[in-house]
């Protein structure tokens, strides 16, 4: 039985984007043993007029993951709440739990200022990550869906002793809703046994927190450069260096080498750069 995994994180969350690292990392090493769930936090019902461009600037900082924070000045999200009913929708189609429509998300928010907080601009995206898109439109609107997204909120917001004593709670939006920070990861394992990761934290905070609810790595060896970017798509630096098990000099060189041989090509970000397969 695989090792539980609940992921309560939002869309438009950055320090969710800069733990994407550990997330991956996780994926490869861990394999099928862990089963992914996605919650739905709600990062925000309605964005401060200010916006969230210096958490932005800061996550970057400390995680490397690119970033444009433009976004903020030149066409703000008014709502983090569209994206994540998006993602519940999503997960109803797809076999990964969404995990690639969210994925898609991220990217062209915190990378490309797309300003994702209407049904149309979400459906696009719902194209470009392979889901049926017509399903996708009906399950967006659907009592389902919402329903889903609100017993979300309420998991995100049930904030357990074990966050409290690591001061990892933190509050949505202008209204103050008391919340656990995001990401929290709990890890369930099959005897029962419990690990949480709460908030911003490094690679080994999550592998030893799997490892404690009994997780199981893979019998197989990191894949190379060129096969991680093959299995995810459109990587950064940081997440190659953790999912490919090496130095992060190593990953910045590795990749030039690639784009060298016209193997990878590198997508500029205002803060940073994701690479693709060519």
């Amino acid at each position: 039985m695989a090792i539980r995994v609940r992921c309560i994180t939002d869309p438009v969350c950055v320090w969710s984007w800069a733990s994407e690292p550990a997330v991956r990392a996780l994926m490869v090493e861990f394999g099928e043993d862990l089963d992914w769930t996605f919650v739905m936090g709600g990062l925000a019902r309605e964005f401060p007029p200010e916006g969230l461009g210096q958490h932005w600037m800061d996550a970057a900082a400390e995680s490397g993951m690119p970033t444009d924070p433009r976004v903020w000045k030149e066409g703000p999200m008014k709502s983090s709440y569209p994206a994540c009913t998006a993602v519940k929708a999503a997960a109803q189609q797809a076999p990964d739990g969404g995990y690639r429509y969210l994925r898609a998300l991220r990217e062209a928010i915190f990378c490309f200022g797309r300003k994702l907080d209407a049904s149309e601009a979400l459906a696009g995206e719902a194209r470009d990550a392979g889901l049926d898109v017509k399903r996708f439109r009906v399950d967006l609107a659907s009592d389902a869906t919402v329903e889903a997204f609100g017993a979300d909120l309420v998991e995100a917001r049930d904030v357990p002793e074990v966050v409290r004593r690591a001061d990892q709670v933190s509050c949505s939006g202008a209204v103050g809703e008391e919340r656990v920070s995001f990401p929290t990861v709990r890890f369930e394992g099959e005897d029962g046994e419990v690990r949480w990761v709460c908030g911003f934290r490094p690679v080994e905070a999550y592998r030893d927190a799997a490892l404690g609810a009994g997780g199981r790595p893979a019998d197989a060896p990191r894949p190379g450069v060129l096969d991680a970017v093959r299995r995810f798509g459109r990587m950064a630096a940081p997440e190659v260096a953790a999912v490919c098990d090496i130095a992060p000099l190593r990953a910045e060189a590795e990749l030039a080498a690639l784009a060298l041989e016209w193997r990878l090509r590198p997508v500029p970000v205002l803060a940073g750069r994701l690479w693709e397969l060519v």
